[in-house]
């Protein structure tokens, strides 16, 4: 999946196609602040924007 000048959200499945951690690492990453914070889109929805995740996959690649 190419995220390439889009803008949106990614649901948390989506984002773990593009950075290979596990659930628990991601949250864990989220809640130390080395990951982009969650937005709550609705009770039971959690997404994050496809601009964080855009620049996390950058700052990895060492292309900040």
């Amino acid at each position: 999946m190419t995220t390439s000048n889009h803008s949106g959200f990614l649901r948390l499945p989506d984002v773990l196609k593009l950075i290979p951690v596990s659930k628990s690492t991601w949250w864990q990453g989220v809640r130390d602040g080395k990951f982009p914070k969650s937005y709550k889109l609705t009770e039971r929805t959690t997404a994050w924007r496809v601009e964080d995740i855009q620049k996390l996959m950058q700052e990895m690649a060492g292309h900040e």
